[in-house]
């Protein structure tokens, strides 16, 4: 009759506690590489030792043990931001804060165990599970973008955007970055030769001229001539609404003067701006509820003004965008991506029976969702696409095609993110849909960071955080569409996906066999 094993036998395969903490310390290297540290090269330097060691890994669990710490470490820093709404109303909410950081933690971090330990499965040994882990990586940073509704942040691919080297989203999209992090990363795993340090110069060398190819080709890019700005002048908003006073009935009331007043403004020697745009849920007062505020608005503006609103159907609330004129209100947009229990909650009639509201939504339990991304055309102004808030992280929104605008406009209120790294971050991605999609971007927001961006993705003029102003500044002019605006992100998905199959074949080639 066989023993039984000993209950530490199945603890095997999960690495020590010291190799697991080494392994966070890798993640939390790597999320130096976003937004505002833009430490890109420590990112690519601890991605590679993470595909090292999930390639020397023993078997899948423990892979998958390596990719789990490594992912905790690098969204535990990357998300940090995510306590910053429960700390708005600390004495009500702030309990919730370290499990929140805790779960988002965690919940990346799976997307990065999952490919650790399918590379483990369908790829086993060296170097080829690291290598495949790479490839999945990539397609986990897509599918994030997906999955329970999306959250496309802190991607690997993300590190670039500040660089020469981000351009290249013009053509593979944000994907096509993430592509980018996780070869350089792999490299020097495909072309080990021998052993010891010197094993990894062959792949290290070919990493960095992969690097320095990437820098070159947005270089020159760059280098390229724009179109010129358009003839029309825009002014953005920035009232500095601090989250905590915003609907306080007396600070809501000082805000919105300040909003006019900015607004109002004359330089003598800048000419008047075709239109004023204040940022997301600017006002304190409902759309259905604004009477002739829409006309006395424009008229103390003295411009139509495209602002963020609340309105309401019924029982139902919706973040919204308008305009408004001397001819009243114009037509309206309403956000469709939205937050979970940021603006809405799950489950939300059963929520709502127990008191539990979405952080963002003034009124009602939450707000609902409008019918899908649309261009919007105002008298005077080419065709733009809104996008509110949170709508600006997904390249997929994007309209491209005969639907393509001729620039993007996203109003926000990133009070909630703090003013370490997640208003950084948001604008960091909003860059990266103006370089995905060849489009122009004006960007109001309410505490910043305000920003007028290029079809490049370079920033023209931006207004920091917590700083009360105004940018006038010329539309700028919109490129061709891109090639990512033709083709999506699917070529930079089917190459990490055939770079899976191709770690796989030894594996493929044995099981047929």
């Amino acid at each position: 009759m066989t023993a039984p094993a000993p209950r530490s036998a199945g603890l095997r395969r999960r690495p020590r506690p010291a190799a697991l903490l080494a392994d966070l310390g890798l993640g939390v290297l790597a999320a130096l590489g976003q937004a505002p540290w833009n430490l890109w090269f420590l990112t690519v330097l601890a991605l590679a030792l993470l595909c090292w060691r999930v390639a020397a890994a023993r078997d899948a669990r423990a892979a998958a043990w390596h990719a789990l710490a490594a992912g905790f470490g690098h969204f535990a820093l990357a998300m940090s931001w995510i306590v910053e709404p429960f700390l708005v109303e600390p004495e009500v909410y702030g309990w919730m804060a370290p499990f929140a950081l805790f779960l988002m933690a965690f919940g990346g971090a799976l997307f990065w165990a999952v490919p650790g330990w399918i590379a483990g499965r369908l790829a086993p040994g060296f170097p080829r599970q690291g290598v495949a882990f790479a490839g999945l990586v990539v397609l986990s940073d897509w599918l994030r973008g997906w999955i329970f509704t999306g959250l496309p942040w802190a991607l690997t691919g993300h590190i670039w955007i500040a660089t020469p080297a981000g351009q290249s989203a013009a053509t593979f999209g944000s994907i096509g970055l993430s592509a980018l992090t996780m070869t350089a990363a792999a490299l020097p795993l495909v072309f080990r030769r021998g052993t010891g340090w010197r094993a990894v110069l062959p792949g290290a060398t070919l990493s960095a001229l992969l690097i320095a190819l990437a820098f070159s080709a947005g270089l020159a890019r760059l280098a390229g001539p724009l179109p010129s700005d358009t003839p029309i002048r825009l002014r953005l908003i920035q009232p500095d609404a601090t989250q905590a006073l915003k609907w306080d009935p007396y600070w809501s009331e000082v805000f919105f003067r300040r909003l006019l007043d900015l607004s109002a403004a004359r330089d003598p020697d800048r000419p008047a701006p075709d239109a004023v745009i204040w940022p997301e849920t600017a006002v304190n007062f409902l759309l259905d509820q604004a009477g002739t505020a829409p006309q006395d608005i424009a008229a103390y503006a003295g411009a139509p003004v495209i602002l963020g609103i609340q309105r309401s159907e019924g029982e139902r609330y919706f973040n919204s965008l308008t305009a408004f004129s001397a001819q009243g209100t114009g037509p309206v947009y309403d956000k469709f991506h939205l937050v979970p229990f940021g603006e809405y909650t799950p489950w939300g009639d059963v929520m709502a029976r127990l008191g539990v509201r979405a952080f963002a939504a003034q009124h009602g339990f939450g707000y609902s969702p409008g019918p899908g991304p649309k261009a919007m055309t105002l008298p005077g102004l080419p065709a733009f696409q809104p996008l509110i808030c949170y709508e600006a992280v997904f390249s997929r929104h994007l309209l491209t095609g005969p639907d393509r605008p001729q620039w993007l406009l996203q109003v926000t209120n990133d009070a909630w993110f703090g003013t370490v790294s997640g208003p950084w971050q948001h604008v960091a991605q909003a860059r990266l849909r103006a370089i995905e999609s060849g489009l122009p971007l004006m960007r109001a927001a309410n505490t910043g960071v305000s920003a007028v961006i290029d079809a490049r993705g370079q920033v023209r003029a931006e207004l920091g955080l917590n700083r009360a102003g105004r940018i006038d500044a010329a539309l700028p002019g919109a490129l061709p569409p891109t090639p990512w605006a033709r083709l999506g992100d699917w070529p930079a998905v089917l190459a990490a996906a055939a770079a899976v199959l191709v770690a796989m074949r030894r594996r493929l080639t044995t099981t047929g066999a």
